[in-house]
């Protein structure tokens, strides 16, 4: 491709709104542009990175047993009322009607699509164990889109969906997708770590993320450095100390203007762990006889030194959504913000007690009355109700679950997930094969994506310095710049015909424009490998070489660059190659 002749061209300076380094450089360098709040255009120099992303993709789901299939973005709302998703999944999804009135919705997801497929193909057991995938548009209304590629609502995505007639036959695949996926980033040059995740509306019992490290991302990962214990902190686990004593009176003390757990312990002189605190939330839930979407308070009982995992509590009272509570949603139940708790409170509400408070004694909590707690509250003795579950934030400096070291913990960028999800579709879809007895089955099913441009902006937030891009060559748009600062153009054109005709990818800026923007131009886009055609090496028959992640300089014959750039490539290529992971998935 000729600079002279490129769509996009390189900006000095980032737009607003980028808030990251990798985001600033994937616009400056041309590779997207925003069309509206997460939502971008894929310009060439991106779509090229997209394309070998996607092909190293397809390669890997192929070598598993993978066959590529596409289904439609817009899906009937009918396969989504048949699981129930229609009526769970909040302002996320996009519904709409077609003309004649029906309700139809916009992909963000195809299990309800792929399982609707599959109960007109999937008959026998004969049939089965089978893998298909796609690299398909997906649209999740998402409320906050943030660092461009990496938060979005409109984007590309392999998802990819298993059909078994056994679990064992699930496990098998699971475990091929899980090491076929750190071969993906491998060969992508991202590295990545594996977590132990939470299903959320994909359901399922078993899950696991890909998470690229990063400062810019919004997940928290838990990991024990001596054992290797790791989880998103949405799931993640910690050893508890229990306050076990024997239990004593509940007695009401003032406590005036002690609203929180630090100005309560202050006032009584005891530490947070002998506090219990209440988490107020309204969550969203589906009426088993009406099947809509119903609200209710939910209280949260944890200790006072610990915080509420939303995701742990969501999952344990099953609700589809929640959001803070509002005072008078509080006070209904005879509560009082501040000073609450659930004794001697209304019945009616949804309450979630964490074990730290279930198997410890004489906690102070609230009396529901302003400037009054209870010391010496116990549950069970004093109130009663609800389930008790692990609802509990893991934190660094817990105590690891295995090994029982001190945790830690860091930001990800969630690139990859993989899903084991039973028969959670099959049996709402009626998605049956027969069995070696005759008897039919519900298919059990297990799903794998990856986020396509997600990945694309994480390499960018990976592979950058304080002048641009410089992506390996495995992604990279083109493999070579090509820059002449020859008047003659014939020059130029002819090794740039010569490069090509060999097959190698090269960008080749033609453009009459000063070095000093050539060279600012080459840098910011970042090509591994930058030919530059200079009067002084010209006339000694040769081509100045850089590498563009090293900084290394040589240079080459005229004669011999086509055959030289070529093994430089193949020497590159061998390096992302030589490094690819496998890592094992077994079955605990």
């Amino acid at each position: 491709m000729r600079m002279s002749k490129m769509f996009a061209k390189t900006l000095r300076e980032a737009p607003n709104g980028a808030d990251c380094k990798g985001y600033e450089y994937l616009l400056r360098a041309g590779f997207i542009r925003q069309l509206g709040s997460g939502i971008f255009t894929m310009l060439p120099l991106g779509m090229r990175s997209t394309k070998k992303i996607e092909a190293i993709i397809r390669e890997e789901m192929d070598r598993i047993g993978g066959q590529e299939i596409l289904m439609s973005v817009v899906n009937p709302a009918d396969i989504w009322k048949e699981t129930g998703r229609w009526y769970s999944i909040d302002k996320e999804m996009g519904r709409f009607q077609d003309r004649n009135g029906r309700d139809m919705v916009l992909a963000m997801t195809n299990e309800e699509t792929v399982t609707d497929c599959a109960r007109g193909e999937i008959d026998s057991y004969k049939r089965l164990p089978v893998m298909v995938y796609q690299i398909q548009t997906k649209w999740r209304d998402d409320p906050r889109p943030r660092a461009g590629l990496i938060r979005v609502r409109e984007f590309t995505m392999k998802d990819a969906y298993s059909f078994h007639a056994s679990q064992e036959s699930l496990d098998e695949a699971y475990a091929d997708q899980y090491k076929a996926y750190f071969r993906i980033y491998s060969r992508c040059g991202l590295p990545c770590v594996a977590v132990g995740a939470d299903s959320g509306m994909m359901g399922g019992k078993v899950s696991h993320e890909y998470m690229y490290l990063s400062p810019i991302g919004e997940d928290t990962i838990i990991t024990c450095p001596d054992c290797g214990y790791t989880a998103n902190r949405q799931i993640a686990s910690f050893k508890k100390e229990y306050h076990k004593e024997e239990m004593l009176p509940l007695e009401k003390v003032s406590t005036p203007e002690a609203k929180t757990i630090e100005e309560l312990s202050a006032l009584l002189g005891v530490g947070p762990e002998k506090t219990c605190k209440m988490v107020f939330m309204v969550g969203s839930f589906i009426n088993d006889k009406t099947g809509e979407e119903e609200d209710k308070l939910v209280v949260a009982a944890i200790r006072g030194d610990m915080d509420v995992e939303e995701s742990k509590l969501s999952n344990a009272i099953k609700a589809n959504s929640l959001r803070p509570a509002h005072p008078e949603e509080i006070e209904e139940y005879g509560m009082v913000p501040g000073f609450a708790s659930p004794i001697g409170a209304k019945k009616g509400f949804v309450l979630c007690v964490d074990d730290s408070v279930a198997e410890s004694n004489n906690l102070v909590a609230g009396a529901n009355e302003v400037g009054y707690h209870f010391i010496n509250s116990n549950y069970k003795r004093d109130w009663d109700g609800g389930i008790v579950a692990d609802i509990a934030s893991a934190k660094e400096g817990y105590t690891c679950p295995i090994c029982g070291k001190s945790l830690k913990s860091s930001k990800g960028v969630e690139i990859g997930n993989i899903f084991q999800l039973g028969t959670r579709y099959s049996k709402a879809m009626n998605c049956t094969f027969q069995d070696e007895n005759g008897v039919q089955q519900p298919v059990i099913m297990g799903c794998y994506g990856i986020g396509v441009g997600r990945l694309l902006a994480c390499l960018s937030e990976e592979y950058n310095d304080d002048k641009g891009l410089c992506l390996p060559i495995t992604v990279a748009p083109y493999q070579v710049h090509l820059v002449s600062l020859l008047k003659d153009n014939a020059v130029g054109e002819k090794i740039y015909e010569e490069l090509v005709e060999a097959g190698i990818e090269v960008l080749y800026d033609d453009r009459k424009e000063t070095a000093g923007v050539k060279f600012a131009d080459a840098d910011l886009i970042g090509l591994p490998i930058r030919i530059t055609l200079g009067n002084r090496s010209y006339k000694e028959g040769k081509v100045e070489v850089k590498y563009r992640r090293s900084g290394e300089e040589t240079s080459y014959s005229i004669e011999g660059l086509v055959d030289e750039i070529k093994k430089e490539i193949e020497k590159e290529t061998k390096k992302i190659n030589d490094n690819i992971v496998e890592k094992e998935w077994k079955k605990n």
